[in-house]
């Protein structure tokens, strides 16, 4: 005998009267696992249609949320920008006379120092 046709056959014998779908049973209780089966399904995919519900909404929920902080955020460093702006033309018309500039130096001349002799004292 050939041991591979005694498996083929073997296997054929261990798996007649399987279909795709499961065992070979009467039309009327097949049917009837069927619509059990799809009422199951159907269940599960409704579960999983309102689990990605949620989801949308609560990513909908936060997208608004950090839209609505990077708008403050931009108005806050818009009106920064404006504050800076202006402290910059402050700087300019101290720094155009020449006696601004001299008092200028000697300030930042005298916190240098006072810098340096408070750190060669500690």
């Amino acid at each position: 005998m050939n041991p591979r046709r005694d498996m083929r056959n073997n296997r054929v014998a261990l798996f007649d009267g399987i279909e795709e779908g499961g065992i070979r049973a009467s039309s009327s209780y097949s049917h009837e696992i069927d619509e059990h089966d799809n009422e199951r399904a159907m269940e599960g995919l409704q579960d999983r249609v309102n689990l990605l519900k949620r989801l949308s909404g609560d990513i909908h929920e936060e997208v608004d949320s950090h839209n609505r902080m990077l708008d403050r955020m931009g108005n806050d460093m818009d009106a920064s920008r404006g504050i800076l702006s202006g402290t910059m033309d402050k700087f300019k018309m101290v720094f155009e006379t020449k006696s601004s500039r001299r008092m200028f130096t000697l300030v930042a001349s005298f916190v240098v120092i006072f810098l340096v002799i408070y750190y060669l004292t500690r």
